[in-house]
């Protein structure tokens, strides 16, 4: 009888064993990534006509997290060695209206938290890590998602620790745990149970429940090993495809010690494949039998941003001056041409044997040694 996390044991169960692993003080299981997201702004105090830093280079859920506490989200543009936020163009982003700094550690590996934490604590600027796709990453020998006020993580089929859906935030913080635990269980404190019906404040239903902690405990007793073996795949591919040429795996910043590789990411160099778009190197690769895709597109640039700053919500909060202003400030260049180039393969493959990563290079080269003929049967 034990269907949900009051009264239950296995959600508190891994809330433990994570922050254990992590080497966190606390872990908030929650009900997904994107309710981490949204428990952590909403609890930092973010909200109507606030701003919040963001890449424009991540999933939708980094944004709409911002979006749906009527805060708005500004875009700094990307680094594109690392596809990671460009950490030196942080601090001129922030106005007296920033309430928060959102770094995603992309793909798993680590956006420049040196300089996104001297910024943002000079400044007075919670940071929030959405560390999503960074299971067991790390910076500087201390795992990704401890360093900023609050860590967020998604257990998402896609993840390297899934529960089909699930999510967890860390904090150091025990004041925040308790105002993140009422937020996530509509505003109701540890122990309170039954017909104890008062509340601490405005909450949610965000929980996690027990069959999504009872897998994830399942699930942990083989990430340690399923790391190692994208850590050896994704060096050995990477020494591979910068043989080929041409397709340029992304960089690891110095200090990020260990990349979890939810993303094996590159950029692709159409004039090294006789001028082959990308789309049809693409075709190639998927012919012979390797999945790749091209990653995201330009956050900062989808037309629903336009249509929600138009909703009647946010035109009471922001005045038409303040839009205009957004408009001119998030413009992302890099990050632009960075999502014409970008070539994707995701974890699952990095499972394979040395074998597999030997006939990924040897497809790309395959393409490469071809491409001339692929590119004209294609403009045929």
């Amino acid at each position: 009888g034990e269907w949900f996390r009051v009264g239950g044991k296995h959600v508190d169960r891994f809330e433990a064993e994570y922050a254990r692993l992590t080497g966190s003080p606390h872990c908030l299981a929650t009900a997904n990534g994107t309710s981490a997201l949204i428990l952590s702004l909403q609890a930092l105090g973010v909200g109507a006509g606030d701003e919040v830093i963001v890449p424009p280079y991540t999933f939708v859920a980094t944004v709409n997290a911002v979006l749906l506490l009527h805060a708005l989200p500004v875009f700094v543009d990307t680094d594109p060695d690392t596809f990671q936020i460009d950490a030196r163009k942080v601090e001129a982003a922030i106005t007296e209206n920033t309430r928060a700094v959102v770094p995603v550690h992309l793909g798993g590996s680590a956006a420049d938290l040196y300089t996104i934490l001297e910024v943002a604590n000079r400044r007075g600027i919670p940071v929030v890590e959405d560390a999503c796709q960074a299971h067991l990453s790390e910076w500087k020998g201390r795992k990704l998602g401890t360093y900023g006020r609050t860590g967020c993580f998604s257990f998402q089929a896609s993840k390297n620790l899934n529960s089909g859906e699930g999510g967890a935030i860390l904090t150091a913080d025990p004041a925040l745990l308790d105002a993140l635990y009422e937020r996530h269980n509509n505003s109701r404190g540890r122990g309170q149970r039954g017909a104890d019906f008062s509340y601490r404040g405005p909450g949610v239903n965000l929980r996690m429940t027990e069959f999504q902690g009872a897998l994830l405990l399942a699930q942990m007793a083989r990430l340690e090993a399923q790391a190692k073996r994208r850590d050896e795949n994704a060096a050995y591919l990477t020494a591979l495809l910068n043989e080929v040429g041409g397709f340029t795996p992304a960089k690891t910043h110095r200090h990020c010690t260990r990349n979890a590789y939810h993303i094996f990411m590159s950029r692709y160099d159409g004039s090294q494949f006789a001028g082959l778009p990308r789309a049809g190197f693409l075709k190639a690769m998927r012919a012979e039998g390797i999945p790749m895709s091209p990653g995201y597109s330009p956050l900062n640039r989808e037309p629903f941003l336009e249509a929600t700053f138009a909703s009647r919500g946010f035109q009471r909060v922001f005045p038409p001056a303040q839009l205009d202003r957004w408009r001119e400030r998030n413009r992302c260049p890099v990050n632009d041409k960075l999502c014409g180039e970008a070539v994707w393969m995701g974890q699952t493959t990095l499972l394979g044997q040395r074998e597999d990563m030997e006939q990924i290079a040897a497809a790309v080269r395959k393409v490469k040694t071809h491409a001339a003929r692929i590119a004209a049967a294609t403009s045929d």
